[in-house]
């Protein structure tokens, strides 16, 4: 088909030609589906792509400036749509390997996000409020602890040297001072 005559064409289904525009139909899908072709998807994409096409085809027939143009129209449409379907193929995994379709998204969902920042927030809080009752606790107490939870751990015999304690009074104090924060943290409900 020529320019001028796709031109003539587009117009007269504009105007509710129903002949118009099945010859449009019949004269401008091989164009389509030669830009799908090309694109080597499968023949059910294929068949969406061209579907798709034609249907935003009518979606802006009164819409198109050129019609003379209908063809770019069409070709640049199909490629679009063609791109879509691949785009979307690309994230998808064809296997028939069970432990890959069982294995989990390394991307969170938006839910799994919110979960994560609340966690993190509460797990801050806690801790925020551990080292307040901490800060409370008695000197020995205080150094004792900080000292037990420094990394790497050190020996008892290191922590003995360190704060001039006994190391077999080390175990004894140490589950002192931790029943201590943990009575003023349940005293604050910061459990």
């Amino acid at each position: 088909m020529d320019r001028t005559e796709v031109g003539a064409l587009v117009q007269s289904a504009v105007d509710g030609d129903a002949a118009a525009w099945k010859a449009l139909v019949e004269g401008m899908s091989p164009l389509v589906w030669s830009v799908v072709r090309a694109h080597r998807l499968s023949e059910a994409d294929g068949h969406e792509v061209y579907q798709t096409v034609w249907f935003r085809f009518a979606q802006h027939l009164g819409r198109i400036r050129e019609p003379d143009k209908a063809g770019a129209w069409l070709a640049s449409t199909a490629r679009n749509e063609c791109l879509k379907v691949l785009k979307a193929m690309a994230r998808l995994t064809l296997t028939d390997d069970p432990r890959v379709l069982d294995r989990a998204s390394d991307e969170r969902t938006p839910e799994e996000s919110l979960i994560a920042s609340e966690e993190a927030a509460d797990r801050a809080e806690r801790l925020r409020r551990l080292w307040q009752e901490l800060d409370g606790l008695g000197e020995r107490c205080r150094q004792l602890l900080r000292v037990l939870v420094s990394s790497p751990p050190p020996s008892y015999v290191e922590v003995s040297a360190a704060l001039g304690i006994a190391v077999g009074s080390i175990g004894p104090l140490r589950q002192r001072c931790l029943r201590r924060l943990r009575a003023r943290m349940d005293a604050r409900g910061a459990a």
